[in-house]
């Protein structure tokens, strides 16, 4: 089975680095990706994160596109208990319409920041997320201006009015995200790098109780996973400790002002506590040499019954982030070279 590569940046700031830097680090990487031949570019959304600049991958979006030509650019994801469904139409029909057949629409119900970060959004308010399922219904109405008779605001239009709408991807890290995506009958992508536990029978269950809808016939599989790709396992595991011990920090309530560099990673005294954490976020990393990456990337797919995998990858230094995307696309592409001589 073909495996399609794509990637989702969240725009990471490294210690003593800036936002404007990781956003022009995002750019760069969005045209290498377009240039190596990856399917899609992502970027998330993250509220009061002060490690993560993307906060609005809509107006980022927007950029990304400019500076790109063909690869497909898309939100992983807009959380869409915070906003008004109307109002996220509107902002995805002016990307079709500025880039036409490019745009992805990828939507979650996770906060996408701590609690404060929550009540701002929603004006002190307590999210509702049980609304979710009606929003989903709602944003795809208003993208194919296709709200019913009966709808409280029957004949409302999101403008501007455009040939086609983005597709909708339901991103989860759950069964009952799962779920909830095979009864609208969407693409669904689990987001493995979040969550390493329950992915596979999530991905099974999702598979097996897929719903066609008028918009996708038949269920599409993806999965997201870190990766740290490097010419030998020692230095991809050099590389990957940078984001051991943001993790651990992050899970522990530590300052942190940025990804750490391997050098602090290194001199970091882990506990045995600690140290079992690392090797437990490992889970939902895949590190090593193309060749190993590939193969663990080729298991993931299988067990998910993934037609896609999403790369995401946090790293001190920017060119290891850039030299570990080249890497794997190269694998996979000499495998595919190698299948049709088989």
């Amino acid at each position: 089975m073909k495996i399609q590569l794509s990637i989702l940046d969240q725009s990471p700031i490294t210690s003593g680095s800036h936002a404007h830097e990781a956003f022009q680090q995002t750019a760069t990487l969005a045209k290498k990706a377009e240039e190596l031949g990856y399917s899609r570019f992502w970027v998330s959304e993250h509220h009061d994160a002060p490690t993560l600049a993307g906060s609005s991958p809509e107006i980022l979006m927007a950029h990304l596109a400019t500076v790109t030509s063909t690869i497909r650019i898309g939100s992983g994801g807009v959380m869409l208990p915070h906003y008004s469904p109307y109002k996220v139409a509107e902002n995805f029909k002016v990307l079709e319409a500025l880039f036409p057949g490019r745009i992805d629409a990828g939507v979650g119900r996770a906060p996408a920041g701590m609690p404060r970060a929550t009540y701002a959004l929603n004006n002190g308010e307590y999210l509702n997320r049980d609304q979710y399922p009606q929003q989903i219904d709602d944003l795809h109405m208003y993208l194919h201006d296709a709200l019913p008779t009966d709808h409280p605001y029957e004949g409302l239009k999101a403008t501007p009015l455009t040939n086609n709408a983005p597709p909708i991807w339901m991103l989860g890290t759950s069964k009952e995200s799962a779920d909830l995506a095979a009864q609208k009958g969407l693409p669904y992508m689990f987001a493995q790098f979040i969550n390493s536990e329950g992915g596979r029978e999530a991905a099974k269950y999702y598979r097996d109780h897929f719903q066609a809808s008028a918009y996708t016939s038949l269920p599409k599989q993806a999965v997201a996973v870190f990766l740290f790709c490097a010419e030998t396992e020692e230095k991809a595991d050099w590389i990957a400790s940078s984001l051991d011990l943001l993790m651990i920090m992050q899970q522990q309530g530590m300052k942190v002002e940025g990804t750490p560099s391997p050098e602090q990673a290194a001199a970091y005294p882990y506990s045995q506590l600690e140290r079992e954490l690392v090797q437990l976020n490992r889970e939902r990393m895949i590190v090593g040499t193309p060749k190993s990456a590939r193969r663990q990337l080729e298991q993931i797919a299988e067990d998910f019954g993934a037609e896609e995998i999403m790369l995401v990858s946090i790293t001190y230094h920017f060119h290891d982030k850039l030299k570990s995307y080249e890497l794997i696309m190269q694998e996979f592409l000499k495998g595919e070279k190698s299948n049709e001589f088989d």
